[in-house]
């Protein structure tokens, strides 16, 4: 079965990116909350378990910092910056090496996605308003949050959290 993997957020963060998404996503097509992903497919096995507990074991919860808002074209998405992601990223990436997919090959650029599947009208509409009061912003990554994929929706499996710093 594949799972997706997502960075944990701090619960003030969480609750304000899911208060966009909420407002922002379309209802009928909101069927997961705000996150972001990391892998988009890794396997639902003890090897990956294994891998995400000493992953989390060795980390300590660390800072990032949210410093754009971007149009994809059809929604509108937060990015992030931050060094220990990217880092914890190429580890990771080094243990699911053998099972990421291609579109997990590809670079890391963390991101919440608070809109998507509008018409681009729409999506500017939604970048200008948010772009208009948007100052950078810091969160925690807390942890990691693994994910059963549902055709649709996700089922949460496990969260491996990190060291509180």
């Amino acid at each position: 079965m594949s799972c997706v993997l997502t960075l944990a957020l701090d619960e003030a963060s969480q609750a304000r990116f899911e208060e966009l998404r909420q407002r922002f996503f379309p209802n009928a097509l909101n069927r997961i909350p705000a996150h972001l992903s990391l892998f988009h497919s890794v396997r639902e096995e003890d090897a990956t378990i294994h891998a995400l507990q000493q992953a989390a074991a060795g980390q300590n919860s660390f800072p990032m910092q949210v410093t754009e808002l971007r149009s994809m074209g059809k929604g509108v998405s937060y990015f992030l910056q931050s060094p220990e992601a990217k880092a914890l990223h190429r580890r990771l990436s080094d243990a699911f090496d053998e099972q990421l997919s291609a579109q997990d090959r590809q670079g890391f650029r963390p991101h919440v996605v608070v809109q998507n599947k509008v018409t681009p009208e729409e999506a500017k509409k939604t970048l200008v308003l948010l772009q208009a009061g948007f100052r950078a912003f810091s969160v925690t990554a807390v942890g990691l949050d693994l994910w059963r994929y549902l055709g649709g929706p996700w089922h949460h499996l496990q969260r491996f959290a990190f060291k509180q710093a």
